[in-house]
C-alpha cells in the first residue's frame, strides 16, 4: 500500500494530509451521490444509506442523486428510490439521459428526429423534452444517434444503429461511458460502452461525444443549480473512472466508495487516486461530522 498519509482501509484512505483532508472536508455543502453500488445495489438499499442521508440533513449538507444509468426517467429513478425508502424531488435527480438532452439542446439545437437506443423509459424522457423518435427503418432517417444502456436491446435495433453510426454525416451520442453495470444478481449487465464497442467493432467508429460521468458538466449543472463552488461539492461514488473522474474534472471531491464495482485492489492501479477512498458512504459521512466539528471547536 502506498505510503503518503494514507489510513488503513478500516475506514478510508486518502494521499492527502490530515489537515488537509479536513479542511476539504469542511467546506462540503452539497454531496452529489452515485446511486446503484453507492447508496443501494441493485434492488437491496445499504443499511447505512439511510442514517448516512440524516447525518447530512443534521449537518445542512443538501444532496442530490447522479447516475450515469439513463434506462430509467427522472419519475421512475424516484418511484425506486421511494419504494426503497428514500424521499427525493426531481430537483435532487440528474441522469445521463437529462444530461444528453440538456447537451443535445445547446450544441445541436437544429436536431428534433433520433434514433435512440435505449429502454421505453429512457425514450420517453427524449418525447417529452420535444424530439421525435425515429423507427426502426433505413427509410426514417435521423438527425441523431443516440445511444445509451438499453436493457431491451435487440439484435435487429443494434444493426441498425450500427447502420447509423456508419453515416459520417449524422451526429453519434453516447449516454454515458459505462461498460458493465453493478448489480446483486449473478449476472454480468452489459452497460452503454460495452454496446458502443460492438457498433465501434462494425463500423470504426467512435461516440462522438460521451455524456455522463467523467463528463464534468453533470456537476458543473449541480454547482449551479445550488450556487455553490467546485471545492464546496463533493462527488462520492463506487467507480473511480466516471464517479471520481468527474469530481476530479470539475473540481470538486472526489470519493471512491467500495462497495460497488472497484476494489481496493483496482482502486490503487490509478495514478491519480481519490481524495478519499472510504469502505462506504457512511464512514464519508463520519468525516464529514468529524470536519465540522473541528471547524467549530
Amino acid at each position: 500500500m502506498k505510503e503518503h498519509h494514507m489510513k488503513t482501509i478500516e475506514s478510508y484512505i486518502t494521499p492527502l494530509s490530515e489537515e488537509r483532508l479536513l479542511k476539504c472536508c469542511a467546506k462540503i455543502k452539497h454531496v452529489a451521490l452515485d446511486m446503484d453500488g453507492t447508496i443501494y445495489l441493485g434492488s437491496t438499499l445499504f443499511p447505512y444509506t439511510q442514517g448516512f442521508l440524516q447525518t447530512l440533513r443534521a449537518h445542512g449538507i443538501s444532496y442530490s442523486f447522479l447516475t450515469n444509468n439513463p434506462t430509467k426517467s427522472s419519475k421512475d429513478y424516484l418511484l425506486k428510490l421511494k419504494a426503497l425508502g428514500i424521499e427525493a424531488t426531481e430537483e435532487q435527480m440528474y441522469t445521463s439521459s437529462i444530461a444528453t438532452i440538456d447537451y443535445i439542446k445547446l450544441h445541436y439545437p437544429q436536431v428534433k428526429r433520433i434514433f435512440a437506443l435505449g429502454t421505453p423509459s429512457m425514450q420517453r424522457e427524449f418525447t417529452n423534452a420535444g424530439f421525435e423518435l425515429t423507427a426502426d427503418s433505413p427509410q426514417d432517417r435521423p438527425d441523431m444517434l443516440v445511444v445509451a444502456f438499453d436493457t431491451t436491446l435487440t439484435y435487429e435495433r443494434l444493426c441498425r444503429a450500427a447502420w447509423w453510426a456508419s453515416k459520417a454525416e449524422i451526429p453519434f451520442i453516447a449516454t454515458n461511458p459505462d461498460w458493465v453495470c453493478p448489480t446483486d444478481q449473478e449476472v454480468i449487465l452489459v452497460d452503454c460502452g460495452s454496446i458502443c464497442s460492438a457498433i465501434e467493432a462494425s463500423t470504426k467508429r467512435k461516440p462522438d461525444v460521451v455524456i455522463g460521468k467523467p463528463n464534468p458538466n453533470m456537476l458543473y449543472c449541480i454547482s449551479e443549480r445550488f450556487g455553490l463552488k467546485p471545492d464546496e461539492v463533493a462527488m462520492c461514488g463506487d467507480r473511480i473512472y466516471t464517479d471520481v473522474a468527474a469530481a476530479q474534472n470539475a473540481g470538486a471531491l472526489g470519493v471512491l466508495v467500495l462497495s460497488g464495482e472497484t476494489t481496493l485492489e483496482q482502486s490503487l492501479t490509478y495514478e491519480r487516486q481519490p481524495d478519499i477512498t472510504a469502505l462506504n458512504v457512511e464512514e464519508f459521512g463520519k468525516l464529514l461530522v468529524k470536519a465540522r466539528k473541528l471547524t467549530l471547536s
